[in-house]
């Protein structure tokens, strides 16, 4: 763990045991019935993985190599809590050079990584109630979570949340788990089709950190916010300034060019996500109108006033954003060039849209393709 004077700057056991002490407990349902839901969610698992790959025509290796585990929202917490560990310690190891032989590191070995494990478990967990699946790209493998060799990542499904909303739309549960997992098997796909994709993020992303140059109490003072909202307690200010996000904090002017082309990347995954599960759903998902009508309904009502500012101090708005952009952004260039011209987008670190670009798709066709044809 990085640590500085001697104190742990992030005690990520206790992250883990706080969340999974303060996670709400998930919907009622029989022993049968929790068998009977992990037994079909890897079903459509597999099923998705045919229907992806045959509605985007793309190939490559197949996916053996990156397991589905269907998680509990412990299970969630703790494979998640290993994925921020292995990428957050270049940014920890850069805060501990800054401050361990500055004035400030005796305030902070104050603080402690307890401390600041146990505000990371308060967010943790309310993050946890609220993921229906997810591709981790960069997951390390651990005694209990599987990962791909080599690298690989992992498909986590989220079964109490997906049972909680599918019962929350009053949707053909069937038909909602199928059209959930089209979503991330599309994910799965993205990365185990495209072979350079994941290097290419990893290095952005530490790219990014090395970049970073934030003052380790105000990184930590962000998170207590958050915290410190989930208990009920607005910080003082938050409402003047809107609520900065943790991203917010650590840009410095070349990190902008960097996090620029990050959200168009993220764009391009979430909106080809959402593209394939509605291209696909027709065919396989009876009742995909009425999940998606109910579902962007959700999405549109957001939550209350604490999920809003919890969203907005975590980054989360910003993904909502992403879905609607990068679907957009993909609807515009199939219809312009077949989804053969899209797939042109994968071809190399280069072909991805940039971030005006996901706002004019336009201008990535004329790019990308009539450069190609002259």
């Amino acid at each position: 763990m990085t640590s500085i004077g001697g104190a742990e700057m992030v005690d990520w056991n206790l992250a883990v045991a706080t969340a999974t002490r303060l996670v709400r407990p998930g919907p009622e349902v029989s022993r049968d019935e929790a068998r009977a839901i992990v037994a079909e969610l890897r079903r459509h698992a597999k099923a998705s993985e045919e229907h992806v790959r045959a509605y985007t025509r793309m190939g490559g290796p197949d996916t053996h190599d990156t397991p589905v585990l269907v998680v509990d929202r412990p299970g969630w917490v703790r494979a998640n809590v290993a994925g921020f560990r292995a990428i957050l310690a270049p940014l920890l190891e850069k805060m501990q050079e800054r401050r361990s032989g500055g004035p400030g590191g005796a305030v902070l070995g104050a603080v402690g990584g307890k401390v600041t494990g146990v505000e990371l478990g308060m967010l943790l967990s309310f993050l946890s109630s609220r993921v229906l699946g997810q591709y981790e790209t960069f997951a390390p493998a651990t005694r209990d979570l599987p990962a791909g060799a080599n690298g690989g990542g992992r498909l986590l499904l989220v079964a109490p949340n997906i049972v909680h909303v599918e019962r929350e739309l009053d949707v053909n549960p069937h038909d909602f788990r199928l059209w959930v997992t089209l979503h991330e098997e599309t994910h799965r796909t993205q990365f185990t089709a495209v072979p350079w994709l994941r290097d290419h993020l990893e290095g952005e992303i530490q790219t990014f950190l090395a970049e970073t140059d934030v003052d380790p109490m105000t990184f930590l003072e962000r998170i207590r916010e958050a915290a410190q909202s989930l208990a009920g307690g607005r910080p003082e200010g938050e409402e003047d300034d809107g609520g900065r996000s943790l991203v917010e904090l650590v840009q410095t002017p070349a990190q902008r060019e960097i996090l620029g082309r990050l959200t168009a990347v993220m764009s391009l995954l979430e909106g080809h996500a959402d593209h394939v599960m509605d291209g696909v759903g027709p065919a396989v998902v009876p009742s995909v109108a009425e999940i998606r009508e109910k579902f962007q309904q959700r999405r549109a009502r957001g939550a209350s006033r604490l999920d809003q500012a919890l969203r907005k101090l975590l980054g989360l708005d910003a993904k909502l954003r992403q879905y609607r952009d990068g679907e957009r952004f993909v609807r515009a260039v199939v219809d312009e060039v077949g989804m053969d011209g899209f797939n042109r987008v994968w071809t190399s670190p280069n072909t991805l849209p940039t971030k005006a670009e996901i706002g004019k798709p336009a201008d990535w066709v004329a790019r990308v393709h009539r450069k190609a044809e002259s």
